[in-house]
């Protein structure tokens, strides 16, 4: 006959330690899970993305485009002093007739950035006052109230 020995029992010093142990690696997965990536896109699908972009707009643009995309009272119309007022973002203005990287350049540096030959261009640059992910944010924000064809043209390009 084999004779086996008792089978030992952890010390309480050891459970504890092994708990302490499960919740620290516990703790560190979960913030490593929860750690988001930067927004380095303008998708209108990335949910945070467009969610911070419509604070960032409200903030920032809204008080020239509107509230609403609307743009400003007769967009098509210069100003006396020559320039455009600002035009609508939602889909009856022009903005997605450009690309990502022509919208991120005006935004960052301004539509003299962008602007053909002998355009009077006024909207300041938001490089100085907006991060690169705030600015894709805003774009992705924008983008996501256009409709699915309007999103299909615009990443087709149009510039």
């Amino acid at each position: 006959m084999h004779h086996t020995a008792p089978r030992r029992r952890p010390s309480k010093r050891a459970l504890l330690i092994g708990g302490f142990l499960l919740l620290l690696i516990g703790l560190v997965a979960g913030n490593l899970l929860r750690t988001e990536l930067p927004i380095t896109s303008s998708s209108p699908n990335n949910s945070r993305a467009v969610a911070l972009g419509r604070e960032v707009y409200l903030a920032n643009c809204a008080s020239c485009h509107g509230a609403n995309l609307e743009g400003a009272p007769n967009w098509k119309t210069a100003n006396p002093d020559g320039t455009m007022p600002a035009p609508p973002h939602d889909a009856s203005g022009h903005t997605w007739h450009h690309s990502d990287d022509y919208l991120f350049t005006t935004v960052k540096e301004g539509s003299a950035a962008v602007a053909p030959l002998g355009y009077q261009a006024s909207m300041p640059g938001f490089g100085g006052a907006l991060s690169d992910e705030e600015i894709y944010a805003v774009l992705a924000y924008i983008k996501s109230t256009w409709p699915p064809e309007v999103q299909a043209a615009q990443r087709r390009g149009h510039d």
